[in-house]
């Protein structure tokens, strides 16, 4: 079972768009390895930033859409949004590091942004 919210083109401006904060998306499809790979560490970095980050994935098969809007054209695709603005993207199989890395850098603007206001 993952830790990341299925969004859908029904759901996703709602879920994602209209969200305070973080939120991560994963574009994916149940035929992909790659996305099938980087899947367990998805769901590990939405349960380490629990209260900091939204994790959510969208099936780009069953929601084209949405991957057409945000010109998705390789999967697995990741999404990062900021108060509802696309703000980031890492495309491709890539090591939990890269991944952390990238939850670490918005989640930290995030805070500092907060502290400054």
């Amino acid at each position: 079972m993952s830790n990341a919210l299925a969004v859908t083109d029904t759901t996703f401006e709602d879920e994602i768009e209209k969200h305070d904060g973080l939120a991560v998306v994963d574009f994916w499809a149940t035929w992909c390895g790659p996305c099938r790979a980087i899947a367990p560490m998805l769901d590990q970095l939405a349960v380490e930033y629990v209260g900091k980050a939204k994790v959510a994935k969208l099936d780009v098969d069953a929601n084209q859409k949405t991957a057409m809007r945000f010109n998705v054209r390789s999967i697995p695709t990741i999404l990062f949004f900021k108060n509802g603005k696309l703000v980031d993207s890492v495309v491709g199989a890539v090591p939990k590091a890269k991944l952390a890395s990238k939850f670490q850098e918005h989640s930290v603007s995030d805070t500092a942004t907060a502290k400054q206001a």
